[in-house]
């Protein structure tokens, strides 16, 4: 059997090749990522890092855990805490709000900022009232830029009218959607249940409001999906004409996430079928006029995010794509990661931990790691693939002094199978993704991390790349 996922390519994806590279590995929101991090990163580390970068005269990104939800879906795999007794969520505030004034005095003047997010968790498990004195804490503190981009994730089903009114007059321009799949087994399954018609609702009153952007997520790979109920999926979110797209395959990490095992894994489609809803979801996308960027991800011809990749300038950071040029970018909440001039750093995963650093007037620092001069090379080509699928090998000679053919040799000589596949072609001074590269983007990146290359332990880590 072949799945051709493109029809307007010839390259086909046979059993035996996605064999081959279905197969645990990161999604490189970072580079190193998340499992290098270690304690010894601490909060003097942290502390020093902040004061570090606090005279660079460029903006700062932002990101804000909320990590409350009312209710569990299964698929998840984000750091939450169900509860439906909301009162329980107000200290968390407080401890947040000291965090941003604990941050804040070791930035000196660097304030301004250009990206800003709120991730969950809901945010919007929290009143309206609550999320605009958190903003207000946030604007004491920082300066948005006057085109800054101020997002937030949203689930329609517990999200009022109100909830976006505050959001808007408190300067938020992009919405993300949590959409998964429409398909009523699929939710019921996977603990889930929202319809079209309140998620348009929410879609036409955010436009109404001035947002400017508009995200829909989907997962692909849960159970009961089949080709024909995601397509119908797909052509009920075409119709709400979201601006962008983030198709992801689902993350089955039970070893971390035990609710996962309460999910039929013997529903959930695997190997080519798996690949197959992806196959329907980037014909049915591309059809509709949507482009991929990148890993996941979809947009509009028009959209920043299309035009950023066409000019060969799209980022990534732990926000996802980005066209923001900032280059720090800095975690406040639970579990929350922080990537400034050469390091990470995490907060405490456990709340008890968080409240208790900040009610000590302590950085809630868990665990962090400081990049070496390797890791700055690889982490900066790692990034130029998984954004631009391109490696322009004179430019990092240039810009990190080396000898790229010497430096990479064991890197080159195993990319040559997969030039023989079509997943790259190798040439003298840039190294470009074919069509299968654009769909296995992972399984490239992962040829020159370095970190992965040197680990032997048979303990899952990773999500599989399809």
């Amino acid at each position: 059997m072949a799945l051709i996922p493109d029809s307007s390519r010839s390259e086909p994806v046979s059993a035996n090749l996605l064999q081959r590279y279905d197969r645990p590995g990161p999604r490189y929101t970072s580079y190193p990522t998340a499992v290098e991090f270690h304690d010894g990163f601490d909060e003097a580390a942290y502390r020093s890092a902040l004061e570090g970068i606090s005279a660079i005269d460029a903006p700062l990104s932002l990101y804000t855990h909320l990590p409350f939800c009312e209710e569990r879906c299964l698929y998840c795999a984000c750091t939450v805490i169900i509860s439906p007794h909301k009162e329980i969520a107000a200290p968390y505030l407080t401890s947040l709000e000291r965090e941003i004034e604990l941050v804040a005095s070791h930035l000196g003047p660097r304030r301004r900022v250009s990206q800003f997010h709120f991730g969950g968790g809901t945010p919007t498990y929290f009143s309206p009232p609550q999320l605009a004195g958190l903003m207000q804490c946030f604007q004491q503190h920082f300066t948005f830029e006057a085109e800054a981009e101020i997002a937030l994730e949203v689930d329609p089903r517990v999200t009022s009218r109100a909830h976006l009114e505050t959001l808007a007059a408190a300067g938020f321009n992009r919405l993300s959607l949590g959409v998964q799949d429409f398909d009523p087994l699929v939710q019921e399954t996977v603990h889930r249940i929202q319809s079209v018609a309140e998620t348009r609702e929410l879609i036409e009153v955010a436009r109404a409001l001035g947002f400017r952007s508009i995200n829909i997520d989907l997962i692909y790979g849960l159970p009961h999906q089949t080709p024909t109920s995601f397509a119908r999926t797909l052509e009920q979110v075409i119709a709400l004409e979201p601006d962008r797209l983030a198709v992801y395959s689902f993350a089955l990490v039970p070893w971390m996430k035990h609710h996962q095992k309460l999910l039929p894994e013997e529903d959930m489609p695997k190997g080519l079928a798996k690949f197959e809803l992806l196959a329907v979801a980037r014909e049915r996308l591309l059809g509709a006029g949507y482009l991929d960027i990148g890993m996941d991800h979809f947009a509009l011809p028009n959209d920043e995010l299309s035009v950023a990749q066409r000019q060969g300038r799209l980022s990534r950071n732990f926000m996802g794509y980005t066209t923001s040029q900032a280059p720090d970018l800095i975690g406040f909440g639970l579990s929350a990661i922080g990537s400034l001039q050469g390091c990470f750093a995490q907060n405490h995963k456990k709340l008890t931990r968080y409240h208790q650093a900040l009610e000590q007037n302590r950085l809630p620092i868990e665990r962090g790691y400081v990049l070496n001069d390797d890791d700055l090379v690889r982490q900066q080509l790692i990034r130029e693939w998984m954004c631009n699928f391109r490696i322009d090998k004179r430019e990092l000679e240039r810009r990190y002094r080396l000898d790229f053919d010497r430096y990479f040799a064991v890197e080159l000589a195993e990319l040559e199978p997969l030039q023989d596949e079509g997943l790259v072609t190798l040439q003298a001074d840039v190294i470009t993704a074919g069509e299968l590269g654009r769909l296995f983007p992972r399984n490239v990146a992962m040829v020159f991390d370095r970190h992965l290359r040197s680990k032997s332990s048979a303990k899952p880590v990773f999500s599989r790349t399809v």
